[in-house]
């Protein structure tokens, strides 16, 4: 049985999977980098180790210090959150062969998800809608050039591995495929040393909906459900809810079939998330999968009652999930503002710095996840998420109130950040009427007076 983890990673997760593994009575070890010496993952483990310099190549990123910390302070497990190297199949067989549990998926399966173009075609034999686009990677411009007439513009140029937006390219003629083609091929080898990529029919204006996915060891595989996702900004995402208002439930109970039916296709093991795109009509299309937790993972527990880290830790553990897809019970309606440190009123430009005051709402149905505090410094080599509000009700309108209520009363001084633009978000018409598809961002900048932000 696990008794001591070791968290490869930082901030609000860090501090997330630190409350779980004590509520369990499981030691923790945190290893930071020599800007997260204040941070409070590094205050409230048990243990903690530097691991390196500032930025995440040095320290995050670097997977034989981890494996030397872990090995150094005789762990048995290694959570790896999100981002950094929560999705390196490497990282996941170097810790199986050090035996070390990863609490994750197997190297395997994290390996046919990643690339995206296998995981395309692992689902569509099992009988999953895929986006129409090309049959594997295309590397050369001619013949991504006819795939793209075949396919009909607008096309989207998508780079196999990886994820955030980068190496993602929308064409709509030729004259722009040629540039755009090269600009995606040339971010995704920067980004993630694989400049391969491949091309979609680009679907105009669709939700962005995805299905939280649990399995265990024992060959059980269970959906708790979808996440609204739609509201994003260059393709990251800002506001997440569940449930979609735009799902029915026939098209909710279809939808959870084909993500059980893609997580068995890859043999997945522990929390995954499958991501579709949901046109006006109705017709979904998988796009990729997620080998770990999601950021936005907070929404399901509130709406479910399943502690889904506590639940990953479980699995690793080897237990069967101790629950059947019929006795999950969606009784809540749940929001989750993501609280940057940024300026929307000029184009989201980072603000790393001091915060001189740090007051977090609460309240009946508030819960604020965030390793802020006032005194806090915000480095500048990280992600500029400083926190997450949740809300949650029994009804969307109660959500929606609460989340205007809590984002009324969040106080971080001496930094911008993104608390005022939720604000603006939550009383707007077309997003209170349940009514944003990924376009929603640029046209509610485009009508909106920046001075609200």
């Amino acid at each position: 049985m696990i008794q001591k983890i070791l968290i490869a990673n930082r901030g609000e997760i860090a501090l997330r999977i630190i409350r779980a593994c004590r509520e369990m009575g499981i030691k923790t070890l945190s290893v930071y980098s020599e800007a997260d010496i204040q941070s409070l993952h590094v205050q409230l483990a048990d243990e903690a180790i530097c691991i390196g310099g500032p930025k995440s190549a040095d320290s995050y990123l670097r997977a034989d210090r981890i494996i030397s910390a872990a090995e150094i302070a005789d762990v048995d497990a290694i959570h790896p959150g999100y981002g950094f190297l929560s999705e390196n199949a490497k990282f996941a067989e170097q810790c199986e062969s050090c035996n070390i549990k990863f609490i994750g998926p197997k190297s395997k399966s994290i390996r046919m998800m990643g690339d995206k173009a296998v995981a395309r075609d692992t689902v569509r034999k099992a009988g999953v809608i895929t986006v129409p686009g090309s049959d594997g990677p295309i590397d050369n411009e001619t013949e991504a050039v006819k795939t793209a007439r075949k396919l009909g513009y607008p096309v989207i140029i998508k780079a196999v591995a990886g994820g955030g937006g980068r190496g993602l390219r929308i064409a709509h003629n030729d004259v722009s495929f040629a540039k755009e083609f090269h600009v995606a091929r040339n971010e995704a080898e920067k980004a993630f040393g694989n400049g391969s990529v491949y091309i979609e029919k680009y679907i105009e204006k669709p939700r962005h909906i995805e299905f939280q996915i649990l399995a265990d060891s024992h060959g059980k595989v269970l959906h708790l459900g979808e996440r609204d996702c739609s509201v994003q900004r260059r393709h990251q995402k800002l506001i997440e809810e569940s449930p979609s208002p735009f799902l029915n439930a026939d098209l909710r109970k279809k939808m959870g079939k084909a993500a059980v039916k893609a997580a068995e296709a890859a043999e997945y093991q522990n929390a995954g998330t499958i991501e579709f795109l949901v046109d006006a009509k109705g017709d979904y299309f998988f796009i990729e999968m997620n080998t770990r937790i999601q950021v936005e993972h907070p929404v399901t527990e509130e709406v479910t009652g399943i502690d889904l880290i506590k639940q990953q830790i479980n699995v690793a553990n080897g237990e069967k999930l101790g629950f059947d897809q019929g006795d999950i019970k969606f009784e809540k309606h749940a929001i989750e503002c993501r609280i940057n440190a940024e300026d929307p009123a000029r184009n989201f430009t980072p603000s790393p710095g001091t915060i001189s005051l740090y007051y977090a709402p609460g309240g009946h149905g508030v819960r604020v996840d965030s390793h802020a505090y006032s005194g806090y410094v915000i480095p500048p080599f990280y992600d500029s998420m400083i926190g997450k509000l949740i809300c949650f009700g029994s009804t969307r309108k109660v959500a929606l109130q609460r989340s205007y209520r809590a984002l009324s009363e969040y106080l971080v001084r001496g930094i911008k950040t993104t608390i005022p633009l939720h604000k603006a978000i939550m009383s707007d018409p077309v997003f209170i009427e349940g009514k944003a598809t990924t376009a929603y961002m640029e046209d509610f900048m485009s009508r909106t007076p920046t001075d609200l932000f």
